[in-house]
C-alpha cells in the first residue's frame, strides 16, 4: 500500500512540475505531458480503489 501511495504522489508531483514548466515557458508539450501524466494517475487511482473495494466485499 505504501508503494502505491508514494507512486501516486510522485505522479501528481510530476504532473504539477510539468504544468509549472508550461506556465513558465508557454510550450504546449509540457501541458500535453502534464495532462497525460494526470490521466494515467487518475486511471491508476480508480484501479487502486476498485481493488480495495473488491477486497472489502470478498
Amino acid at each position: 500500500m505504501l508503494i502505491f501511495r508514494w507512486l501516486a504522489m510522485l505522479l501528481l508531483l510530476a504532473a504539477a512540475v510539468s504544468f509549472a514548466f508550461y506556465a513558465g515557458t508557454g510550450q504546449a508539450r509540457y501541458k500535453r505531458l502534464g495532462l497525460i501524466i494526470l490521466k494515467w494517475t487518475v486511471i491508476a487511482a480508480v484501479f487502486f480503489f476498485a481493488v480495495i473495494l473488491i477486497g472489502r466485499l470478498a
